[in-house]
């Protein structure tokens, strides 16, 4: 099936953009403005809305309409693959599988001081109606909060004999966040540490597919939930600990 964006009608393809030029406001911007729109293909571009924003910037909403869709059949979308379950499915999923408590560190790290999204996921409290890891039987949960350095979570995680790590990660400049997330990946896999651990990371610009080029095992986005992690987390500790050699039940 071929879709386009609604605006107006069904598949009129109308969008909105905003943006900021280094440009004082005037009638050259805008004309710049206009310009860039119609380069990304949207003909016909109108500026809806435009403001100064300080010295020498000008602030842009554009209305247009693309020309074109795109097959759903054709696009993928990679998810971390878990069968999903409710925390009472979780509990009793751990119960039948191991005989101790499982052990999750999370936090935000390196300069990320926001600490919504980990402890949306780890504290008791939860979000939006869905408890958090601590509310958990089964699972014990440790929030190091934010602006952790990667090395001081790696350390906190062998202290405790961690099986998961979380690791948060909000919008950054210029990608620091990517950088940040593969370091820890990279002080992993030097200490001969990557395979001991689930790695797990989320954020409001993480997706599965990123996580995965990343070199972790499963990402989470936007709209996701503890469940949504737990339940990955404990079906690929119970698949590890059935592979030869694999963590046991015990350990």
């Amino acid at each position: 099936m071929i879709v386009k964006p609604y605006g107006d009608t069904l598949h009129d393809g109308k969008v909105q953009l905003s943006f900021t030029l280094p440009m004082v406001l005037g009638p050259q911007a805008v004309a710049c403005a206009k310009e860039l729109v119609r380069r990304m293909g949207l003909p016909n571009p109108e500026v809806t809305h435009s403001e100064a924003v300080g010295e020498g910037f000008s602030f842009f909403v554009i209305y247009g309409s693309l020309p074109f869709g795109v097959d759903t059949d054709e696009v993928k979308a990679p998810q971390a693959e878990a069968p999903a379950l409710g925390m009472a499915g979780i509990e009793e999923l751990i119960r039948a599988n191991f005989t101790r408590e499982l052990v999750f560190v999370g936090a935000s790290t390196g300069t990320d001081a926001h600490t919504l999204g980990i402890d949306a996921i780890m504290n008791m409290k939860g979000y939006a109606g869905h408890y958090g890891l601590e509310s958990y039987d089964g699972i014990r949960a440790y929030n190091l909060g934010s602006q952790v350095p990667n090395a001081e979570l790696i350390r906190k995680a062998l202290e405790v004999n961690a099986d998961v790590l979380l690791v948060s990660q909000t919008v950054t400049q210029k990608d620091v966040h990517l950088s940040n997330l593969v370091e820890l990946v990279e002080l992993l896999e030097a200490g001969g540490l990557r395979e001991r651990f689930v790695l797990i990371c989320g954020g409001a610009r993480i997706s599965h597919e990123l996580a995965m080029e990343l070199g972790y095992d499963a990402g989470f986005g936007t709209g996701s939930y503890a469940e949504h992690v737990a339940s990955f987390a404990v079906h690929e500790l119970i698949r590890r600990k059935a592979q030869p050699g694999g963590i046991t039940a015990t350990s």
